[in-house]
């Protein structure tokens, strides 16, 4: 058995368990968890031993000694109806109060007082903070309605909060306290220098994380009104807004951050304001994190970011991510696209995932469950991991619930073994790809991998179909890159196969009306036009716009009916029973979604529609796959797909087809939808993996076209020599 690139959970009084297990599955690494300490002489265990650091939580006295330690959170009332010429305001209405608090510091100056009926901003000396949590709106309009753009003060760390109530905790709860201000960071950096003192056996001081919380706002301590992975609104305090103005000579407003509402969640194009803001905010957090990070290499020890919780403006994919000088990131994974987040990490040593399922009673209350839920994750990372590897994996919770499944444990064992097998041929390898495509969005690199996410990859219904496609993109044979509309205008779009644009119209993904942008189009269209390759998913292009909702929709031979032109007839909508895209298609398509009213033009190839029962007319088609030819160009357009090994493989025709590389398919291939193939050219090695949980026979073609038969088990792999 090979040993190594494994951390595993450990506790005080299951020192001869941790033992057993360091054995058994070849770990190299302990760590503490959430209610576990670390053994004593830890060092003596493994050679890598974690231990949790929170950076701006964890000391309470230093923490509730003065509001100016606080941190802030940019928030918006609830919306008030005015019904006379004057309205009071309670701006913590359906909010928890034991999570925020007003924050009145210069309130004329900051807060702001919208007429959401006109769209308007009202005049500072229009309203009035009386206290108790109420503003004073003069000069309303009857039938009007209002809101109030303010700084309220975090009282709670947010995941806490939610732990607290779970477990019934009665001890004093975490206040997050904010290194914007010099004395906060001075003790900071005090505490820190006395925590490295004291232990010794400790060499990987994992963050969890830094200094500001992904956007959670609760209704009661156990209810969320809102959960959003990827926001700023806990980064704003004054402070930082003073800072924007003095770096950026203008200045930023609340309704930068709130935005009608909609709190600039990643969905909503940035403006040059929130591109400004962001840049400051991972600016400051990447300067200040270099101090601390620096300290910690001052005692040999390295530094890990745990990629959640207080994580923003730490973003891996930004321009100064590198500036920390961080050692690894290890991030909670449950998907490819997870996996391929973390493992495309530049500018660190290394590389960790924590697989799952968490070793929490929750999860680890049957044997048979808990083995099927390891294997039926590591399936669809493992695809991810065959591109791109991570150097780590790891587990965590209580390793003694784990000790009382044998069959699970069992199943730890074998895949700790293939990760380090697969780590083997892959690492530091190229694998064989046979196209490099580009997916468009306006965030480009700095949402590598993150594009039509919500928390992680939740399975929110509208977004699932375009995260199944990226799900099947990221175990394909295919180098995919992130750029952004106003790198199409500057790159050399001739270096990629195919570019994609993915995602629901008006969105940050799609596009909206940067799609109203004339260059944009016509830059495209000749990329295509000259031989490139277009795929749209979803509402590619989309923005209602000189008669048309897909601006690119003479591309991809499709448009979609938005209710202007119900009068025209539409002729085709009858499916083609062969093509190259459709060969592999053994089961009917998951396409994750009832997008309706996509219909094709007379010269479009449909692949696929769908026709209700029940309706009348001569448009009820609804096209759901289709593709055009568009002068030396081709386009594939679909409404999205759940991933699976079916979507997995008509994707990677698409992909070939509009390049027009069909010629290229039985190239490191398998011919079962089921299996995939991958090739390291450097070290002469294929890797089959089987992607079902069940005997799977294939026809293999090496690189040059060769073929032979294989069976691969269940869940299975095999390497096999060129």
């Amino acid at each position: 058995m090979k040993r190594g690139r494994l951390t595993i959970p450990t506790d005080i009084d299951f020192v001869e368990g941790t033992k057993k297990y360091i054995e058994k599955w070849g770990a190299d690494a302990i760590r503490d968890c959430d209610g576990t300490e670390l053994p004593k002489d830890s060092s003596k265990l493994a050679n890598k031993v974690y231990k949790t650091y929170f950076v701006v939580r964890g000391d309470n006295d230093f923490a509730y000694e003065s509001d100016s330690h606080m941190q802030n959170i940019a928030l918006i009332s609830e919306r008030f109806l005015a019904t006379s010429n004057t309205l009071k305001i309670n701006v913590l209405k359906n909010m928890f109060k034991e999570q925020i608090k007003v924050n009145p510091y210069e309130y004329k100056t900051y807060w702001q007082v919208f007429d959401r009926t006109e769209g308007v901003e009202l005049k500072k000396d229009s309203f009035e903070y009386l206290g108790d949590d109420i503003v004073l709106v003069k000069d309303t309009k009857p039938y009007h309605e209002y809101t109030v753009n303010f700084f309220g003060y975090s009282l709670w760390d947010p995941t806490q909060v939610y732990n607290y109530n779970c477990n019934g905790w009665t001890k004093t709860k975490d206040r997050d306290y904010d290194p914007i201000y010099p004395d906060v960071l001075e003790h900071i950096l005090s505490n820190l220098d006395n925590w490295l003192k004291n232990n010794p056996n400790v060499n990987v001081v994992r963050f969890t994380t830094f200094f500001y919380h992904f956007f959670i706002l609760y209704h009661t301590g156990t209810e969320q009104t809102l959960s959003d992975w990827y926001n700023f609104a806990m980064t704003a305090s004054p402070k930082m807004f003073e800072m924007f103005k003095k770096e950026y000579g203008y200045e930023i407003k609340l309704e930068d951050l709130v935005t009608e509402g909609y709190y600039a969640n990643h969905f909503i194009s940035p403006s040059k304001t929130m591109l400004d803001y962001i840049d400051l905010v991972e600016r400051f957090v990447t300067r200040t994190m270099k101090k601390i990070i620096d300290k910690v290499h001052s005692y040999n020890k390295e530094a890990m970011m745990f990629w959640g919780d207080n994580w923003i403006g730490a973003e891996p994919y930004s321009n100064h991510f590198k500036d920390m000088g961080l050692d690894a990131v290890v991030g909670s994974v449950n998907s490819g696209l997870t996996v391929r987040a973390v493992s495309d990490i530049e500018n660190i040593k290394y590389r960790e995932i924590r697989l799952l399922p968490y070793f929490f009673p929750d999860t680890l209350y049957d044997d048979d469950i808990a083995k099927k839920y390891l294997l039926d994750n590591w399936r669809i990372e493992r695809r991810a991991i065959l591109r791109k590897p991570v150097d780590r994996i790891g587990f965590g919770g209580y390793l003694k619930l784990a000790d009382k499944l044998p069959k699970f444990t069992d199943a730890v064992e074998r895949l700790c073994d293939e990760f380090r097998t697969i780590y083997d041929i892959v690492d530091n390898k190229k694998p064989y790809s046979i196209l490099k495509v580009a997916i468009i969005s306006a965030w480009g690199k700095e949402k590598s991998w993150m594009n039509n996410m919500a928390i992680q990859d939740a399975p929110f219904s509208i977004i699932s179909p375009y995260l199944g496609v990226l799900e099947c993109l990221c175990g394909l044979p295919v180098d995919i890159s992130f750029i952004s509309f106003d790198d199409v205008k500057k790159a050399k779009l001739s270096e990629y196969d195919a570019l994609l644009n993915i995602g629901i119209s008006g969105t940050a993904f799609s596009g909206g009306d940067l799609w109203r942008d004339p260059i944009l189009q016509s830059v495209i269209r000749e990329y295509v036009a000259q031989g490139g390759g277009f795929i749209g998913i979803g509402e590619p292009s989309a923005t209602l716009y000189q008669g048309r909702f897909f601006q690119l929709a003479d591309i991809l031979g499709v448009d979609e009916e938005k209710g202007f032109t119900v009068a025209f007839n539409r002729f085709n909508a009858i499916p083609v029973n062969d093509h190259f895209i459709k060969e592999d298609l053994i089961e009917d398509i998951d396409y994750a979604n009832t997008i309706n009213n996509i219909y094709a033009f007379n010269d479009t190839t449909v692949l696929d529609a769908r026709c209700y029962t029940g309706e009348l007319g001569t448009n009820n088609s609804h096209i759901k796959m289709a593709t055009s030819d568009y002068l030396k160009g081709r386009s594939f357009y679909s409404t999205g797909f759940k991933c699976n090994s079916v979507s997995s493989r008509l994707m990677y025709r698409a992909l070939l087809y509009v390049a027009h590389k069909e010629d290229e398919l039985y190239k490191a291939y398998s011919s079962n939808v089921y299996t995939e193939c991958h090739y390291y050219p450097s070290s002469k090695k294929y890797v089959i993996v089987n992607n079902s949980d069940a005997l799977q026979n294939t026809i293999f073609y090496d690189i040059n076209g060769n073929k032979k038969e294989y069976q691969v088990e269940p869940n299975g792999l095999i390497v096999i020599d060129d």
